[in-house]
């Protein structure tokens, strides 16, 4: 009805994607490590958000136009590149707190982990030129209602995304627990993170304009 075609192969290729190890991957590790199964959540949360902001993009034309438009590509991916940067090189500088000694309210540190998230999506023009390349290719061309196709196989893909995240999240912060929390292991993490953003930024920088 909607001119979805192959929707199996949607689903197989959307887990294989999603299971692939990547900086989405990486970060959710990192966050869970870091501050337990909740804050794996939240960054996992983060990221579908993030990624949904693409799909409704697709899904209406925005992608296409930063495809199209050279300005406004530059324009997405120096914003993103910087919030990346600025974001890696503040964890880079932060200090380690255990657990215990952290004074600012878990909901606070948890939002912040969410919005890092959500912005490292929302401002990377790749993935939303892997969303515009990756879902027309199982929408039929004579598709009656081509945006309502797009945004079901987005949402697809981000559900299998998002419960692939949380049982990495689980495995991470019980395997961090088993290690104990310590200011060494914390600081590790936090370096690791920040050298992870900042590589990112880097990387959308360098996107050429097509």
């Amino acid at each position: 009805m909607l001119g979805i075609h192959e929707i199996w192969l949607f689903v197989l290729s959307g887990l294989l994607l999603n299971i692939t190890p990547g900086p989405d991957t990486v970060y959710v590790i990192g966050r869970s490590m870091q501050m337990g199964w909740r804050g794996g959540a939240a960054a996992a949360l983060g990221i579908s958000c993030g990624c949904f902001f693409h799909v409704a993009g697709a899904a209406i034309g925005l992608s296409a136009l930063l495809m199209a438009s050279s300005t406004a590509f530059s324009i997405l991916k120096l914003v993103g590149a910087a919030y990346l940067v600025v974001t890696g090189l503040q964890m880079l500088w932060s200090r380690p707190a255990l657990a215990s000694a952290i004074d600012e309210p878990a909901r606070t540190s948890l939002r912040r982990v969410f919005l890092q998230g959500v912005f490292t999506n929302a401002l990377n023009p790749k993935v939303a030129l892997f969303f515009l390349a990756f879902l027309p290719q199982f929408v039929a061309a004579d598709a009656p209602h081509k945006p309502l196709a797009f945004l079901t196989l987005g949402l697809i893909f981000i559900c299998t995304g998002t419960l692939w995240c949380l049982v990495l999240a689980a495995f991470a912060a019980k395997a961090v627990h088993r290690l104990g929390q310590s200011e060494g292991v914390i600081a590790w993490i936090n370096r690791a993170l920040g050298g992870l953003f900042i590589y990112l930024g880097i990387r959308v920088a360098m996107l050429e304009t097509r």
